[in-house]
């Protein structure tokens, strides 16, 4: 049996399997995090640009379901704010919930079912990403190209598509998958489109598939295969080995800062030295950040001169968590990047490649911060994990309250307490079209 068999296979098994209600509890936490991703997004390019288009091409008509997965997932993944799962080094929320909420629109599903499809876009997708693991990850970007195998797992999962039909779904959505690193190593736009197309990728494919259309059911292990294509020709014997018993869904990383998560351990190991020690930042003689590889290759710009150089910037985000005590939304404003004192911060900091942090990488992002004042002292600190990560979760409450700060100032106080009350209460909907209304009402039309 083929891999990609295996996971079709699984689906109905899933179908009939009955969720822990820690597994749901854990999809509503994604679902909440999706949405304090998706508003601020909205303002981000390329997101107006993109909007602009559909309804050139629409001439203001209702967005059908691939526009509407297209739109939601890049504006979910277009602020940097969205979940991520560490060990695939992949953001699976983006897609996958943009792909099922998309489908659900025209779908008279329970909110059991909805949830039901986040965790199997999840445990797929996550899979998939740990089988290709950090060498597809040094070329590729794992969001866009695994990202479209967890929106047609979900898109699969709300059209009922059967073993066979799962199979086809995903095998389609395999040679659909795309997306480069190197789309975001000078300063674009691109990187929010990746998650948008693979949520439009991923529930065309669900949707050709329940018309007839077939893929190649050796398109993960075959010769010319993906994990040959896009890897080292990784093996797939074990990749269903923990499948309905380990949940990767309850393993994700919810972003307590904005920007690129693998600047995160070195803010919070700043913060944790400020803090402790009450340091003045007119005090600061040089700081120096260790950490691993990928977060130096990724968050790369030493002198950042737009917002997005700015969000992959190791030397601005310390230098911001310093002088401002946070690195929020507000943080990327002109103002912020180009205040004098910021200008002033940044040449103070250097980073370095620890190598025990290195070698821990994926399965955790550490930084090492050495903070070194005028007057001679020193002050270190260890992160080993990013608050947020598994190891220091974000509370329910703490998501809320993400939510409440990111969409707001988007769609109004009272419109957020109604969609966190409802995705709290989502298992005991019998129909989810209201709330999928709700949540997608930005993009009623392009």
């Amino acid at each position: 049996m083929y891999a990609i068999e295996r996971f079709g296979a699984y689906a109905n098994q899933f179908r009939r399997q009955e969720l822990d209600t820690s597994v749901l509890h854990h999809a509503k936490r994604a679902l909440l995090d999706w949405h304090a991703s998706l508003f601020p997004g909205l303002q981000v390019a390329p997101v107006p640009q993109l909007r602009a288009t559909l309804h050139d091409e629409t001439h203001g008509a209702d967005l059908g379901v691939r526009d509407l997965a297209l739109l939601a997932g890049t504006a979910a993944h277009a602020a940097e704010v969205d979940d991520s799962f560490r060990q695939a080094m992949y953001h699976p929320g983006a897609a996958t919930i943009a792909a099922a909420l998309a489908v659900s629109r025209g779908q008279k599903i329970t909110g059991l079912n909805l949830l039901r499809a986040v965790v199997f876009g999840y445990e797929v997708s996550t899979r998939i990403g740990m089988v290709l693991g950090r060498e597809h990850y040094r070329y590729w970007h794992s969001t866009g190209t695994v990202g479209t195998f967890g929106a047609a797992a979900a898109a699969a999962s709300i059209l009922e598509l059967n073993s066979e039909q799962c199979t086809n779904a995903l095998a389609t959505a395999a040679t659909f998958a795309a997306g480069l690193q190197q789309a975001f190593r000078m300063d674009s736009m691109s990187k929010p489109l990746h998650a948008g197309r693979a949520a439009e990728a991923g529930a065309l494919a669900a949707q050709l598939t329940r018309k007839g259309v077939t893929g190649s059911l050796d398109v993960l292990d075959g010769e010319m295969g993906l994990s040959q294509a896009m890897g080292s020709g990784q093996e797939w014997d074990h990749v269903l080995e923990t499948l309905g018993s380990v949940h990767n869904i309850s393993q994700l990383t919810f972003k307590n800062h904005i920007g690129c998560g693998h600047t995160f351990p070195s803010i919070d190991a700043t913060l944790g030295i400020m803090n402790r020690y009450q340091l003045d930042p007119c005090d600061i003689e040089h700081v120096h950040v260790a950490t691993y590889g990928p977060a130096l290759d990724i968050a790369c710009y030493r002198d950042p001169q737009t917002e997005n150089e700015a969000r992959f910037s190791v030397q601005y985000v310390v230098a911001a968590a310093i002088l401002h005590g946070s690195v929020r939304l507000n943080a990327y404003t002109p103002q912020r990047i180009f205040a004098p004192d910021v200008r002033a911060m940044m040449p103070r900091i250097t980073t370095t490649i620890d190598p025990e942090l290195d070698a821990a990488f994926p399965a955790a992002r550490g930084a090492r911060v050495t903070i070194e004042t005028l007057n001679g002292k020193t002050y270190s600190w260890l992160q080993s994990h990013r608050k947020g990560d598994p190891e220091l979760p974000l509370s329910d409450s703490e998501l809320e309250e993400k939510l409440r700060e990111l969409a707001e100032p988007v769609i109004g106080i009272d419109r957020v307490n109604t969609l966190i009350a409802n995705v709290w209460n989502l298992d005991r909907l019998h129909d989810v079209r209201a709330f999928v209304s709700h949540s997608l009402s930005e993009f009623g039309q392009a």
